[in-house]
Formats: structure tokens, sequence, C-alpha cells
């Protein structure tokens, strides 16, 4: 059995190395103020509402003809001295992808958007510090989908969240041109027949730690 030993303090670049040893694999981290934190693997459900974001993204890059979307929890440095590194869950870029992109392992340029959807193991304290070092970053746009309460807060540097339910609209907010759909269709779950209802479905009753 090969025993994990977690160094103490690592920049990015360490951390990328250290990720990806054999004895770390089937594990997932992030690096925060230079010290590597375990995370849990996202659940059924995250996965899927991960994947109607970056649906309805996609469709919205081929429909501009520009633009480019990471996703599999991609790790971008936030902070340096000491360094950080999240892995969220959605990252659009409005510009196309260049080959001196894959030049480097994590993402150091400023995107235009990161959505994030709440997982089970997220507290408020949690979720709070990472979109403030995402827009600190310079990050013009963060989106943090909540699937328990069906809303989306819409977080943008130097304005109060927004939150937006199930009736209203989600747009680019001045900063992803002529995006817009109804916050429903973030929530939409098959039908039995195979059918997308369009009416997501009420949350659960939860305590605890926000989904």
């Amino acid at each position: 059995m090969v025993t994990k030993t977690i160094p103490k303090k690592m920049t990015a670049e360490q951390f990328y190395v250290w990720a990806n040893r054999p004895e770390n694999e089937g594990s997932w981290y992030e690096l925060e103020d230079g010290e590597a934190i375990e995370m849990p693997s996202p659940i059924r459900e995250h996965a899927y509402y991960c994947w109607r974001i970056i649906k309805l993204l996609t469709e919205y890059v081929v429909r501009r003809g520009v633009g480019h979307l990471l996703t599999n929890d991609c790790g971008i440095i936030v902070a340096r001295k000491p360094d950080t590194v999240r892995g969220a869950d959605v990252i659009l870029f409005l510009r196309s992808e260049e080959e001196s992109d894959f030049a480097n392992k994590y993402v150091e340029d400023v995107p235009d958007l990161i959505a994030e959807v709440v997982s089970p193991s997220d507290t408020e304290k949690r979720i709070n510090r990472r979109v403030a070092q995402y827009l600190t970053r310079g990050i013009p746009l963060v989106w943090l989908i909540d699937p328990a309460k069906f809303t989306v807060t819409i977080c943008r540097p130097n304005e109060f969240p927004k939150v937006l339910d199930e009736t209203d609209e989600l747009t680019g907010n001045g900063v992803i041109p002529e995006f817009a759909c109804p916050v429903s269709d973030l929530f939409a779950l098959p039908t039995s027949k195979g059918r997308q209802s369009s009416k997501p479905v009420r949350p659960r009753s939860r305590k605890g730690n926000r989904e």
C-alpha cells in the first residue's frame, strides 16, 4: 500500500506534478494558499446540472461562431504567492482557442464566465470564498447554480449578488453578448417518455449543507 505524503506548501506547478503521481490516482484535490485540499467526488445530480449548463453554452458558442468552453473541473489559478488552484465546473472564453493556450497545465488567463454548481459538501463560507477569489482574479461574471433551490446567483465585481429563480430569465449581464435563456431551462429533467420537462421538479426538503 502506497502512503500519500502531502507537502506543506506547493506552487501551482509543484501541485500539478504531485497531484498526478500514481498514488493520487482516483483522488481529487484543489490547492488553497499553497496547501492541497482533498475534494469529494461529484455526485450524479451535480454532473447532470453541469451538463445542462455546458449544453446551453455550447449552443450559444456554436450560434456565435467564436468562443470555447473548458469543463471537467479544469484547474484555474486564482492567486499566487501563495498559490490557489480551483477546479471550476464550467469556464467560458468568448474568444476562440489558440495553440499558446495549451502551453500551461492550468488556466492563467482570465475567462469571461465561470459557472459553478453547488454540491452537497459545500458550505456557504466555502462557496463565498470561491466566488470572491474568482472576482478578485478579474473574472467579470460568475454563475452560482443551486439545484436544491432552483436558483442562479449572479455575481459580478463591485455589485451585490442577484438571485434568480425559475420564473426569471438568465442573461449575459452585459458580459456575454446576446445570451438569454429561462432559468428553468437549467433545471429541466427528462420525463418518463424521454422528453424533457420544461418545468423543474420542486426541490426536496434538506437541512444542513446546500446542494
